[in-house]
């Protein structure tokens, strides 16, 4: 068999210098019968190695007959059924060959975002200890959400998963956008909703948010990540591209720094599949999307309580002091993401920064002190300007008979 050079040398005296058979076997010392089997080839010559049998070959038509009855039974199971006892790695092979011809696989079609048209959210929690109190630390999540068209992210630092905080930190990654997106993406977030039996079921918070906004709430089937590539690629970028080589002193910190890198960063970087940067197309998106709301946004937790005498209320795992002055009183809490605020009758009566950490104790000096001046009035015991008689005490030893020396 001549090899590549030879076989185009051949063609080049044949085709080029009109030469003969005869004549190009004799000069390049070849077979007159190699010689015209290379001029009528249609492409150079390639060695192919007649394949050789394997030892599974003898077991596939019973392969083939448990997966077309059970598609996704597992190698291990059908190894075990068609009495396989050599080797693992060439029977999984065969059998992951096969398995793509009885268990159809649903295809999914490239998605093309229209502007304006919906925002995709998702939680990314960063593996790193977040400083949230004298000596402890916390790892939070962070709402993230990108816009489909242009593929400018967001993202807030949030203390929990609950519904009220998940609001919050989407209402700040919009305010962030400029606008409203058309639809929110979510999947299965127990704090945004679920869907059960194919129907759609929202948290309050989250339907009352969306309603507010005009925007539809979109959730994803289980188990279907596809759904929100987009953010979900940007949780990888954030990991690799965004946490190497940072520290964080605080929850504010870390917004402060994400934050400054999203906009200086990555919606300024040249995005490798839209082959522009998102900057560039966040007006159009910003075009398309619906104005910011002209009343306010209330995205906070809101409970009443009647005030316990020890005049602390809880939220999460915290106890927080409110003045004693509304012991026994209802109280309004209102709760952000940075503050915790009880008012009575309208009237502050305690205003305290959010903890992070759980289990604290947070006290205000002034409660203290109003609840210290209040146990001392209601403890003092008025002095009585009556003189008051002094028994002898030779007396009782007369009525006792009690015999002296």
């Amino acid at each position: 068999m001549i090899n590549v050079n030879e076989w185009a040398e051949v063609r080049r005296l044949h085709f080029g210098e009109h030469l003969g058979v005869k004549t190009i076997a004799r000069r390049l010392g070849l077979a007159r019968n190699t010689v015209r089997s290379a001029i009528r080839s249609t492409g150079p010559p390639k060695y192919e190695r007649k394949p050789r049998g394997s030892a599974v070959d003898g077991y596939e038509p019973r392969i083939r007959e448990l997966l077309a009855e059970h598609p996704e039974m597992p190698a291990s199971v059908i190894a075990e059924r068609v009495g396989w006892a050599r080797g693992a790695t060439v029977f999984r092979q065969r059998v992951a060959e096969l398995r793509p011809l009885y268990a159809l696989q649903e295809p999914y079609q490239r998605t093309e975002y229209r502007p304006g048209e919906l925002a995709q959210w998702d939680l990314w929690f960063p593996p790193m200890d977040i400083p949230v109190g004298p000596g402890m630390t916390a790892r939070l999540p962070v709402l993230v959400g990108a816009l489909g068209y242009s593929r400018v992210s967001g993202g807030e630092m949030i203390p929990s998963r609950m519904s009220e905080d998940l609001i919050a930190g989407m209402w700040a990654c919009i305010q962030r956008f400029g606008a409203v997106p058309r639809g929110a993406v979510w999947d299965n977030e127990s704090g945004i909703g679920r869907r059960v039996a194919g129907k759609l079921r929202l948290t309050e918070p989250f339907a009352r948010f969306c309603g507010l906004l005009g925007m539809k709430p979109i959730l994803l089937r289980p188990a279907f990540p596809e759904g929100k590539g987009v953010v979900e690629r940007d949780n990888e970028y954030y990991e690799t591209s965004f946490l190497p080589g940072r520290t964080f002193t605080s929850v504010a910190d870390f917004n402060a720094q994400f934050h400054t890198w999203l906009d200086e960063r990555a919606n300024v970087r040249m995005h490798r599949t839209l082959r522009c940067r998102p900057s560039q197309r966040l007006a159009a998106d910003r075009a398309a999307m619906m104005p910011l709301p002209p009343i306010h946004v209330d995205t906070t937790h809101r409970f009443a309580v009647r005030l316990p005498r020890d005049h602390f209320i809880r939220f999460g795992t915290c106890d927080y002091s409110v003045h004693p002055k509304a012991v026994g009183r209802m109280v309004d809490v209102r709760v952000d993401l940075t503050s915790v605020v009880a008012t009575l009758n309208g009237d502050d009566v305690a205003r305290h920064a959010r903890c992070l950490a759980p289990h604290q104790t947070i006290s205000d000096e002034v409660h203290i002190a109003a609840r210290d001046a209040l146990r001392k009035h209601h403890h003092h015991v008025p002095t009585l300007a009556v003189d008051v008689e002094v028994r002898d005490l030779a007396s009782y030893d007369r009525i006792f008979a009690v015999a002296t020396a």
